[in-house]
């Protein structure tokens, strides 16, 4: 297997600054070297997404929509991305996308999905988050595109996200599995019940264990999916493990299930791309988040202990 990175330092779908930076704190946290250890040959991707920043974008040249900040710089930026991811997988390889605030799997959903499609394989998500980003600009409490994006990709939303890349719905809400789950808006409760999609809360984990949660989802993906995107946002962990994220939501999951949840992915066999977001270096202390976050990609790309 090839891996090849693609770093978008994207932070326009947040209202915290930083997470444009999370890319190059993984890089210096070791990244190649861990690939490297694992035999896994990888390859930068360049040139790189260019991006500019927030400061020199004049916002009356923004596409203007109603509760969805900075629409146009993002759609941009994904559309990039999308093309890229959509390629690689195309060429048999592993997209490993490093965000950049969650608003980037917009592009990498739609290129993954576009991928799969052509060549008919059933695609499911694992969504490894605090947060649902199932909102709408109906039902976001702040405009933030970052807590949309599920929501757009399995089709609810406003055209520019729903229609993005090409007009056909990314995912299928039935093949959406979440983890680590504790921090919803109300009518993204009601959004995420009614499409359908299956949630594992922290309340789920403390009930189950962290082992038997990850049973049912390795089972739920094995019978409904050809292959599987996971999209890991670093705020899943409480805070107390990683403290550099965007928004801290304590009674998270500890580094430990972390690592459990992504080696159990491994162990499918049926992840064939990765997102790792919001990572915020701003927040971090001495790059601990970054080295977590480096830690996790190796176990889902096939790292044990023994």
């Amino acid at each position: 297997m090839k891996v090849q990175i693609i770093e978008i330092p994207l932070d326009y779908g947040a209202s915290r600054r930083g997470a444009d930076m999370g890319p190059s704190a993984i890089r210096l946290a070791g990244l190649r070297d861990k690939l490297g250890s694992l035999g896994i040959e990888s390859e930068d991707m360049y040139p790189p997404i260019s991006i500019p920043p927030q400061e020199y974008i004049d916002p009356a040249s923004e596409l203007a929509v109603d509760n969805a900040k900075h629409l146009g710089p993002i759609i941009d930026a994904c559309s990039q991305l999308a093309g890229r991811v959509e390629k690689v997988i195309q060429a048999g390889e592993f997209p490993l996308v490093l965000g950049g605030d969650h608003s980037i799997a917009l592009g990498s959903l739609a290129g993954v999905s576009a991928a799969h499609a052509s060549g008919d394989r059933k695609l499911g998500v694992l969504w490894v988050d605090a947060h649902g980003d199932f909102n709408t600009t109906d039902t976001t409490p702040s405009g933030n595109i970052h807590g949309m994006i599920l929501a757009a990709s399995c089709g609810f939303g406003i055209p520019e996200l729903t229609g993005f890349y090409n007009p056909k719905r990314k995912v299928d809400p039935s093949n959406v599995c979440y983890i680590g789950v504790r921090d919803l808006d109300p009518k993204e409760r009601k959004l995420m019940k009614d499409a359908g999609v299956k949630v594992f809360t922290m309340s789920d984990i403390e009930r189950h264990g962290i082992a038997g949660c990850m049973d049912s989802i390795e089972a739920f993906f094995r019978e409904r999916v050809d292959a599987v995107h996971v999209s890991f946002d670093i705020d899943v962990i409480d805070p107390r493990f990683a403290p550099g994220v965007g928004i801290e939501v304590p009674g998270g999951i500890t580094s430990r299930e972390a690592l459990f949840v992504m080696e159990s992915m491994a162990r499918t066999r049926l992840v064939h791309s990765a997102d790792m977001v919001e990572v915020n270096p701003v927040r971090d202390v001495q790059n601990a988040t970054a080295r977590m976050a480096v830690d996790l990609i190796g176990r889902l790309l096939g790292e044990t202990v023994f």
